[in-house]
């Protein structure tokens, strides 16, 4: 054994292990009495493909990586035959017996990842292997089962994706591209797709080589369509060891369906998803190595942190649910549309944090979740216009829920009345409340969900006053006007993060608010609250928009009638909105009693 540098790993330990007619390059980093993490790398990558992984690992765990056959330093066999998963089983169970562990924590990326799933299955490796995490590529036995039984539609998709396969089967061909113009178009694909930029070691001097080697890999594997060659197809599907599957939701050659479909055949499965193309190790190796760390750790017996909890769920019984597995934090969640919401999410398997300025409405509509859905919900208290509180609010969900997937700005409230009538405490509650209450929400929690990088949704609950103007409701059609466009302006910035970003716009809903809304001036309360009760759109349909909404990322979602024609007309003619909001004086004729009532909202 020699001591030396990779990359820029410091003292790490290298050193030749025999595998066959093949020399395996095994590199080994922290104490060897921690647990053990095996890295094995994919196509056309080598062991440096994990630098920075390794690096974030390395003072937690023992860490080992090596050079596939006929990649990087490692040797490659006499024979092309010699790329099966028979040899390439034979290689990692010579490395494990270089390691001498009794059992080790397998991860795989690309054809890591295939030879993996294909190492669990087999006696005398599986018993070795404490936990296998996979991204980058499914099993073939899982692959081709999915390839024979999946919908149609399915199938063409993955088939789509998997285009490459077919032109690797060629002779001669994909060799005198990787001799040519395939490393440059490979790099500009890790920059443009990836946002990965090459560095020492990635991609390797041996890159062409590398690449004309491994593309045995697929030939003695692979048969048309995914599906695995006689030679290694070689026993049942099924994993009996813990798996957790890390899907790279921007790697253009797996599709979902087909990773979803894993599930099936590892009774112990745990599904994360980090927002990331095919090189994930490189371009969020924080977010790699914190999965790797929390799953090895769990199955070592440490307790499951919350995000690696709700991955459990969202594999186990009940996982067909939309929403399984999913944290969603919804204020204004003690009545209307925020408690329809609450309901809503749990309904469909998620896990809720129920926010409120009245803890009381917040506890009771916890409770419902737990009484009607079976659903797990907590309440918390909160006033989303006081900055201090709120900070307090994300950081106590992050430690005791976990970073949420889903945030509903809902709380807000309501002053109707004409401009002149407003006064300036009215304003500054307004956009205490209905403006800086959904900008503390959006701030904090996006925060969260970028740190992560699992992606997630942020939805604003604007309104119909947003882009249709009335005499009657200054103060809250500005307010609601400038959250449909942070809304806008969200989405773009953190388009690229994963983080969706809805903006909901009701039209009249029947809730409380009207009834418990400010009026200044003249008092529009009796009338009001009649117009409401008798428009009879209930809030859970307003629920069911914003789980349509954050299912399908959709940006802005004008909701019932009004609400789309008045979407469509300030689209169209904004001059014809204008002239509606004159009209809309006329309410105020009809009104009587000066009064001034104020009260939160929770629509």
């Amino acid at each position: 054994m020699s001591s030396g540098r990779a990359g820029d790993v410091e003292e790490a330990a290298m050193r030749w292990v025999e595998s066959g007619d093949v020399r395996l390059w095994v590199v080994e980093e922290g104490d060897p009495a921690h647990p053990t993490i095996l890295l094995v790398h994919g196509y056309p990558d080598t062991h440096r493909v994990w630098d920075e992984v390794a690096k974030l690992l390395r003072d937690r765990f023992h860490v080992v990586r090596y050079d596939v056959r006929g990649a990087g330093r490692s040797t490659a066999p006499a024979d092309d035959a010699d790329y099966t998963f028979d040899h390439l089983a034979g290689d990692l169970s010579a490395v494990l017996d270089a390691i001498g562990k009794p059992a080790v924590h397998l991860v795989g990326h690309d054809w890591g990842s295939l030879q993996g799933w294909d190492a669990v299955s087999r006696p005398g490796i599986r018993e070795r292997v404490a936990s296998f995490t996979s991204f980058g590529g499914p099993g073939l036995a899982q692959a081709g089962r999915f390839m024979r039984e999946g919908s149609p539609a399915e199938v063409a998709s993955q088939l789509a994706r998997s285009w490459y396969i077919g032109v690797f089967q060629t002779p001669a061909l994909p060799e005198t591209a990787w001799r040519t113009f395939m490393p440059a178009v490979l790099e500009r694909s890790m920059r443009v797709r990836d946002g990965v930029e090459p560095r020492a070691g990635h991609p390797a001097d041996t890159l062409s080589r590398d690449a004309a080697n491994g593309l045995w890999m697929y030939r003695r594997n692979m048969g048309p369509g995914l599906r695995p060659r006689h030679t290694a197809s070689h026993g049942d599907p099924v994993v009996d060891v813990p798996v957790q599957l890390i899907e790279a939701t921007r790697d253009p050659f797996v599709s979902p369906a087909l990773l979803a479909s894993l599930g099936r055949w590892a009774p112990r499965f745990w599904h994360r998803r980090i927002v990331a193309g095919h090189w994930a190790q490189r371009g969020r190796p924080d977010v790699v190595a914190r999965m790797i760390a929390e799953f090895a750790a769990h199955v070592d017996g440490a307790e499951a942190p919350p995000g690696l909890r709700r991955a459990r769920q969202e594999s186990s019984p009940g996982r067909e649910k939309a929403f399984a597995g999913r944290l969603a934090v919804v204020t204004g969640a003690g009545s209307g549309i925020g408690r329809a919401t609450a309901r809503a999410f749990a309904a469909h398997g998620a896990e809720v944090v129920c926010a409120d300025v009245d803890e009381a409405a917040a506890a009771r509509t916890a409770a419902g979740i737990a009484k009607d859905f079976g659903g797990t919900a907590h309440a918390q208290q909160v006033d989303v216009a006081d900055a201090a509180r709120m900070e307090s609010f994300a950081q106590q969900v992050r430690a005791e829920y976990g970073v949420p997937d889903i945030v509903v700005n809902n709380a807000g409230i309501l002053v109707a009345g004409a401009f002149l009538d407003h006064s300036v405490e009215d304003w500054r509650r307004m956009i205490d409340v209905n403006l800086w209450g959904v900008v503390h929400g959006c701030r904090l929690f996006a925060a969260q969900m970028v740190e992560r990088g699992e992606g997630g949704n942020i939805v604003n609950v604007a309104s119909l006053a947003a882009f249709a103007p009335t005499m009657l409701l200054p103060a809250y059609s500005t307010v609601k006007a400038a959250v449909k466009t942070l809304s806008d302006c969200l989405r773009a910035e953190l388009a690229g993060q994963g983080i969706g970003v809805s903006a909901i716009c009701p039209g009249f809903v029947s809730t409380n608010i009207a009834r418990h809304a400010t009026y200044v001036g003249t008092d529009l309360r009796d009338i009001s609250v009649t117009a409401l009760e008798r428009r009879g759109y209930p809030p859970e349909r307003v629920a069911a928009h914003i789980l349509r909404a954050v299912h399908r990322n959709e940006a802005v979602v004008p909701v019932n009638a009004e609400g789309k024609l008045g979407y469509a007309l300030s689209r169209l003619s904004p001059g014809a909105a204008r002239v509606l909001a004159r009209l809309s004086g006329m309410a105020r004729r009809l009104g009587h009693r000066p009064n001034s009532h104020e009260a939160h909202l929770e629509p």
